[in-house]
């Protein structure tokens, strides 16, 4: 049975209805590009958990290890710090961040579909690299792989489920995105806290090696996939091919409303030449400045201090090897259901909503970690066994705050808010911010902790009440608008209308 969903449109003169089925076809689609996030996920969990075992330490950074082992005399929150293990894991960042520039022209250029395909083989490359290092400079060269791969399925991936989704259920769709890193972080923690027990110390090599089953599904799968309508329509398709396209998808024939918004909005996009520059122009001002900001206050929760050194984290705090891995699932398995949780409620409940309740959950458990560890860690104490199990419980808290508002709804409202002559550009500078802070959070977060100790948490809560106070004040609801009437709610604003002026009405009503 066909949904009708009713809505004033620029290019309406009453009220339209874009009509839509949920299809096996639709939710087949998306569940298989969201395998994108899937490798990010476990890229995400897997380099904090092999950087945790013994033997993986010894192998490849023994001066950490010897410290952490060795040297009592140095300070608790020290003895992870060394610019060589952070290097591990942050070079990701670095070529996802050059790589995403790229993928945004190759992604305008041959589609989301072909990016998610060449993301994935660039990921399986670089997944074969580090299981098989021997010497620091493959493990290195294998996580730089791995963030070409990263690079090119976060450009694609996101706006590839938001362009495929009805309007009414594009926060579940694209939440899947999250959700599937969540699937991909809690996967590699259950490695990990496996593989540590392997016989032998090259338990961390199957760590890294598995990640080449999800890039396989990723790589294969998207293969068989249909490119999205509005892809097909900006690299110039037939007019037959997309109508088709876009009935398969909806499961009905009756698309004409929404084809022809595709159409208006294709229209303005032919006169866009140079996205890049284009983007620097006043008229799209709100669009840059969430493309900027909301990938940048996504990493400043501090999220990827959890997600990268939750077990060198839960060491530092007293907790045995074993113990810290397993303290990771558990706290990959709180993110995992609260970002379920979000997919089912965004849509309801609003975007809004959901960043300010789960801002308030963030603030409030650092806060109490930042006091505990304050009071009761110091530099060479060591937490009692409730103490720890209480922080324990607090950063799983914090990470249910972040599962429910911004870990999926970073990647969702940037993602819905672009116009088509700008979507590719647009997602490239939210892929960058988020690379380029996710890069500087991962390279100097053991400093930081070395140097600001407890004070690192009360760091991030300051940044958790400054987003949460600019989502209240400038950020607008977008649930149930269309991708392509986006452009509505920045004129209904109270502060963002002085840039979508009376021009933008005329084209989009051309």
């Amino acid at each position: 049975m066909a949904v009708g969903i009713a809505l004033q449109t620029d290019g309406c003169s009453s009220s339209c209805e874009y009509n839509w089925k949920m299809t096996p076809y639709l939710v087949l689609s998306c569940m298989l590009a969201a395998m994108g996030g899937v490798i990010f996920g476990y890229d995400i969990g897997i380099s904090g958990g092999v950087t945790s075992m013994d033997s993986f330490l010894k192998k490849f950074f023994p001066r950490v290890y010897v410290k952490m082992k060795g040297n009592t005399t140095i300070s608790n929150y020290c003895k992870f710090d060394s610019e060589l293990l952070t290097s591990f894991t942050s070079s990701l960042y670095v070529a996802g961040l050059v790589s995403t520039f790229f993928a945004a022209s190759f992604t305008r250029k041959f589609g989301r579909k072909m990016t998610m395909t060449l993301g994935g083989a660039a990921f399986l490359v670089g997944t074969a690299l580090g299981a098989a290092a021997v010497k620091v400079y493959m493990l290195i060269l294998g996580r730089l792989l791995l963030g070409v791969g990263v690079g090119f399925t976060n450009q694609s991936v996101p706006l590839y489920l938001s362009e495929m989704a009805p309007p009414r259920f594009r926060g579940f769709f694209n939440n899947g995105f999250q959700f599937s890193v969540g699937i991909g972080v809690l996967s590699a923690n259950l490695i990990n806290y496996g593989t540590q027990k392997i016989a032998g110390g090259w338990g961390w090599r199957v760590s890294l090696a598995l990640a080449a089953l999800p890039a396989s599904a990723l790589t294969v799968g998207s293969l068989f996939l249909a490119d999205t309508p509005n892809s097909l329509m900006d690299r110039g398709a037939t007019h037959e091919k997309i109508t088709a396209t876009l009935c398969r998808i909806r499961g009905t024939s009756d698309v004409e409303l929404e084809l022809n918004d595709m159409v208006r909005a294709r229209n303005v996009s032919k006169n866009i030449r140079h996205p890049y520059t284009s983007i620097f122009s006043r008229r799209y001002r709100p669009q840059l400045t969430m493309a900027i900001l909301i990938p940048f206050f996504q990493q400043v929760t501090g999220i990827n201090v959890i997600a990268f050194y939750a077990p060198l984290l839960f060491r530092t705090i007293g907790l045995r090897e074993s113990a810290s891995l397993m303290s990771s699932v558990v706290t990959g398995g709180a993110g995992l259901v609260t970002t379920f949780l979000s997919m089912l409620i965004v849509d309801k409940f609003g975007r809004r909503t959901l960043f300010i309740v789960g801002g308030m959950l963030m603030l409030c458990a650092q806060v109490a970690v930042g006091a505990i560890m304050a009071e009761k860690l110091g530099d060479h104490g060591a937490l009692s066994k409730a103490d720890s199990y209480l922080v324990l419980v607090l950063i799983g808290i914090y990470v249910s705050g972040f599962g429910i508002s911004w870990g999926p709804l970073g990647w969702l409202v940037p993602s819905e808010i672009y116009p088509l002559e700008i979507r590719s550009a647009g997602q490239s500078i939210t892929v960058a911010v988020n690379f380029t802070f996710t890069f500087l959070i991962a390279q100097t977060f053991l400093a930081m902790l070395c140097h600001m100790k407890s004070g690192i948490f009360f760091f991030f809560s300051v940044w958790v009440v400054v987003m949460t106070g600019f989502v209240y004040l400038f950020l607008p609801e977008t649930k149930d608008i269309p991708i392509e009437q986006m452009a509505r709610v920045w004129r209904m604003h109270w502060f963002w209308h002085r840039f979508a002026g009376e021009e933008e009405d005329k084209e989009v009503g051309n």
